[in-house]
């Protein structure tokens, strides 16, 4: 996918891939350089353990976006390589 800088130094991440990567406006990235490449990464989401009666249980702390199959199959696909 090919995107541009505008003068601010902005960058547009598609459509297509904010979908497939489960990403939200306004959502915390961390950024950097890794041979020559800018890298962006999701901040990880906060958690806390909960006590229910089925033992603990992550919950998180912000609202997060319904989990997809197309989310599922790229994860699944990133960690295989």
């Amino acid at each position: 996918m090919k995107t541009t800088i505008d003068k601010a130094g902005r960058i547009v991440v598609p459509k297509k891939l904010r979908d497939l990567l489960g990403l939200r406006a306004g959502e915390a990235l961390e950024i950097h350089e890794t041979d020559g490449r800018i890298e962006l990464e999701p901040l990880p989401t906060k958690i806390r353990l909960e006590d229910r009666a089925e033992g603990l249980v992550g919950v998180a702390e912000e609202e997060l976006p319904p989990l997809s199959d197309d989310i599922v199959r790229a994860t699944l696909e990133r960690s295989r390589r």
